[in-house]
């Protein structure tokens, strides 16, 4: 009797435990699909852009290769000039320009870090004290005879709570945070690219100018020595008085460019120290007798410029976050599963207060989700894939202008290079005429106006020459500017370069 009632007895236990083995696998697998689940929403996709084989302009360029100076980052050593290489490392350290971008990019990392964080527990903890009285005439018959004092109660809390990433919000936040970190550290190497070029183009400008001031200062002297001996042929009886006075204002309006000059020196001056970070009564740029040599600039492929350039970076790490908010704008249509885990103890006594009677506990999964909302989830959607679409134009926008500026800057050196060439044959033929008018006039074969004359032409000719050596040296800094500078393309979170 008693063996067959207990075998009964122990086929029930093991069709029970068995049954609770089945509902704990089930269960597993259920949450270990629900966690594999796919992120709501789109997957990523560069934008499509008209991307053409070559430059229009490139015939006559020599291709870059990826042991350049501009690949090595330092593009502004093509350039040779040891005082342009400090002055840039300046620029780097200090520019506060570059340091508000650079901290702008920190604000975005910690967004990052906090995006993270979603995926972690978090746990809290609590501990109060509250003091509570009830009125007697309380609705509760079970109160009304002890709570009409005052009760203090004494609570303390652990509770632990985590988010199930069900439907890849969670993901799909962390991945809009880490495409618009990367988007604003491509800001960052954009600020810091456009600072450099600013300065580097400042820079040649004045070296230029301290040439033109070295070319003033020897045509004044030059015409100091004219008006010195117009002075002593008139006194001789050799020429009029008009020579004199024609090579008096000849003289004068040369001191007077050459004063011009110091103001516009200054101006750039004053540009490089604020843009290395140092106020402009402290800073002093000595003259240099030697203008930076026109480097050679190598050409990257129009398929390369999209990853050189960081302003087109940053434009298409824009369109991976808006499409990833996408995901998390679809994912509020599905319910938000939390579980949470929650004890502690409560008393009205502070002697007793921790111990074993007076502790409690709770812990189960909380599912919740919004039934109506009037259209706001809708909205939403709406919303960012509009964002989206909107960012995806302005990439588009931001690679078109990108082959515009290169095509531009290409077509500018070229059309400069050529019109150079002719600058330097006019100033040639100007220095051989003024030579054999100062000759004949000497000779006393023709007038002093005809040698103001052609002194006018060979400093004007000498003039040209140094701007369009100026228009050249910067519009090679813009070309390398426009093809991403020494900017290597990499994007890495958490890393600053």
């Amino acid at each position: 009797m008693t063996d067959r009632c207990s075998r009964p007895v122990s086929s029930l236990s093991a069709s029970r435990l068995a049954m609770a083995r089945g509902s704990r696998t089930l269960s597993l697998s259920l949450c270990v699909l629900l966690l594999s689940a796919c992120a709501i929403g789109p997957d990523y996709q560069r934008p499509q852009v008209a991307e053409p084989p070559q430059y229009k302009a490139a015939q006559g360029w020599r291709q870059a290769s990826p042991s350049d100076a501009m690949a090595r980052g330092a593009w502004w050593e093509l350039y040779g000039d040891a005082q342009l290489n400090g002055l840039i490392d300046q620029l780097n350290n200090a520019n506060q320009t570059v340091a508000q971008a650079e901290a702008q990019y920190r604000q975005a990392q910690a967004l990052v870090r906090s995006a993270r964080g979603g995926f972690f527990p978090s746990v809290d903890l609590s501990a109060g004290k509250t003091r509570a009285s009830q009125g007697t005439g309380s609705s509760s018959s079970a109160l009304s005879s002890s709570s009409s004092g005052i009760r203090d109660t004494y609570n303390t809390q652990l509770g632990v709570s985590w988010e199930a990433d069900v439907w890849g919000k969670l993901r799909r936040s962390l991945e809009a945070n880490e495409a618009s970190a990367e988007a604003s550290f491509a800001d960052l190497s954009a600020m810091r690219l456009s600072q450099q070029s600013e300065l580097v183009q400042n820079y040649l400008q004045l070296r230029v100018i301290d040439e033109q001031k070295r070319l003033l200062e020897a045509t004044v002297a030059a015409y100091q020595r004219s008006l010195t001996m117009t002075q002593n042929q008139y006194q001789a009886g050799v020429s009029g008085k008009d020579a004199v006075a024609q090579a008096q204002t000849q003289l004068k309006s040369t001191q007077a460019d050459l004063i011009d000059l110091i103001w516009q020196r200054a101006q750039f001056e004053n540009a490089i120290a604020v843009l290395i970070g140092v106020p402009p009564a402290q800073f002093n740029l000595v003259e240099n007798p030697r203008i930076p040599g026109l480097p050679q600039v190598p050409l990257a492929l129009p398929s390369q410029l999209l990853e050189r350039r960081p302003d087109i970076a940053s434009a298409e790490r824009s369109v991976m976050a808006a499409n990833a908010k996408i995901g998390v704008a679809k994912a509020a249509y599905y319910p938000d599963l939390t579980l949470s885990l929650a004890g502690g103890y409560s008393s009205s006594t502070y002697a007793d207060w921790i111990s074993l009677p007076n502790r409690f506990w709770s812990v189960g999964p909380k599912l919740a989700m919004t039934l109506f909302d009037g259209g706001q989830r809708s909205a939403e959607v709406d919303r960012t894939e509009a964002v989206y679409d909107q960012t995806v134009a302005k990439y588009r926008q931001t690679v078109l202008d990108g082959f515009r500026e290169v095509e531009n800057y290409m077509v500018q050196l070229k059309v400069l290079e050529d019109e150079a060439r002719v600058r330097q044959q006019a100033l040639d033929s100007a220095r051989e005429a003024l030579r054999l008018t100062e000759n004949q006039y000497k000779a006393g074969l023709i007038g002093y106006l005809d040698v103001v004359n052609s002194q006018t032409t060979a400093l004007s000719n000498e003039r040209s020459v140094l701007s369009l050596l100026q228009s050249r040296l910067i519009a090679s800094v813009q070309l390398i500017a426009a093809l991403g500078g020494g900017w290597d393309g990499q994007l890495q979170v958490g890393e600053q370069k």
